[in-house]
């Protein structure tokens, strides 16, 4: 199945006293790469979360983002760590001792001191597990996108490689009238400069001539890179990296074609074959 490396994906969850966020974010890259951004109490997830999004994604750039903020429940205030408080204000009168005046300080300002709230605490194994489903929920999400991206790229490179089998076809009808063309100007144009041309000599000249001018082969080729790259677009594993070599195949015989031109339409034809190689290569740029 064709998929695209570029997605997105957004999902959250409620976890205890926690709403939780995960995004998920992919990109085109040309291996795998997986990008964790975790606050620091899902640290102890990261290897796992890394794992769980690498069996999924085989290749491109996935960044990960999860966040958190915290929801204040019904009958819940405020708790405040008395020992800590008492701490604080021990500690600042033996600083008062040692300045001038006392400086003034509001309850607020003693409540922004870390550790003077206390975090109502979270099951770590529930936050595991609901951490996990909801990364696997968003990964399917994305997942999803991507598989629907990936059929759209998939139409896009059938349907060039319907046209450059059709360019293909009228290239291989066109060349031997394009070698007979190119034969009769070159003994036209000899007979008329030699009073008496040596025509068996010229005759094996225009034979040596006419086999470095057949893209017979050439076509062959294109016919067959482009079979391989229909063949390859109905599989199930990754296909990104195996279409992109055909690219430079095809591209490889289509200059090759346009070279050994010395017909106008054979010309147009290597262009027009260019241009769609082009085209299906920028796709393919997306496609895992």
């Amino acid at each position: 199945m064709i998929k695209s490396m570029t997605a997105y994906a957004c999902n959250e969850a409620e976890i205890s006293n926690l709403t939780i966020n995960c995004e998920l974010r992919s990109v085109n890259h040309r291996y795998s790469d997986v990008s964790l951004k975790l606050p620091d109490n899902l640290r102890f997830m990261e290897t796992e979360l890394r794992a769980l999004l690498s069996s999924q994604i085989k290749r491109g750039k996935i960044e990960c983002i999860i966040n958190y903020k915290k929801q204040a429940k019904n009958g819940q205030g405020f708790v405040i760590n008395h020992d800590a408080l008492t701490n604080l204000l021990d500690a600042t009168e033996q600083v008062e001792v040692h300045i001038m005046s006392t400086q003034p300080f509001s309850a607020l300002d003693v409540l922004a001191f870390p550790g003077i709230l206390q975090e109502p605490s979270t099951d770590k194994n529930e936050l595991h597990e609901g951490v996990t489903h909801l990364v696997k929920q968003t990964l399917a999400h994305l997942l999803v996108a991507r598989a629907r991206e990936g059929a759209q790229l998939k139409t896009l490179i059938e349907e060039r490689c319907a046209k450059i089998n059709t360019f293909v076809a009228a290239a291989s009808e066109r060349t031997p009238v394009a070698i007979q063309i190119t034969r009769d100007k070159l003994k036209n144009k000899i007979t008329e400069l030699v009073a008496q041309p040596d025509f068996d000599r010229l005759e094996q000249e225009l034979v040596f001539l006419a086999q470095k001018l057949d893209v017979t082969e050439e076509l062959d080729r294109l016919a067959t890179h482009i079979k391989e790259v229909m063949r390859v677009l109905h599989e199930e594993e990754p296909a990104g990296k195996r279409l992109d070599f055909l690219m430079q195949e095809l591209n490889r015989e289509a200059n090759t074609l346009g070279s050994k031109s010395v017909d106008s339409q054979l010309s147009h034809i290597a262009i027009e074959l260019k241009v769609l190689i082009e085209q299906m290569r920028e796709q393919i740029q997306n496609i895992e």
